[in-house]
């Protein structure tokens, strides 16, 4: 396998799925953190995710907003919260090093039920 190429086995794990923000609060300690209440439909129910978004989004910007949510990824203990997932995410980075980060989301006028699978 060359490297850094992914083969279809490996990519049929990935479990993606449509959620919507519902919460976001501050995490005591952390100037980068969000917690997040994610709604991920009936099947996956509610999740508390932890993302790195808080410089470049307000928590009135995220309340709300549908994203892709990686809903198999280990969980992990971040700043003392367990983070059930991961919000999928571009960033690009400008000449003076500065990111931009933008979530990724289902296309706003689709009817698409929360939890639907990423394919």
């Amino acid at each position: 396998m060359t490297e850094g190429i992914v083969s279809f086995s490996d990519w049929s794990k990935l479990d993606l799925r449509t959620g919507k923000i519902l919460k976001v609060e501050d995490i005591e300690g952390a100037d980068k953190l969000y917690k997040l209440s994610i709604d991920l439909g009936k099947e996956l129910g509610k999740r508390t995710l932890v993302a790195g978004i808080k410089k470049h989004y307000t928590k009135e910007q995220l309340k709300n907003t549908k994203c892709i949510v990686f809903t198999n990824l280990e969980p992990r203990m971040l700043k003392g919260v367990e983070s059930q997932g991961m919000i999928l995410a571009a960033v690009s980075q400008n000449k003076n090093g500065e990111e931009t980060v933008r979530i990724i989301q289902p296309d706003a006028d689709a009817d698409i039920e929360l939890g639907s699978r990423i394919r």
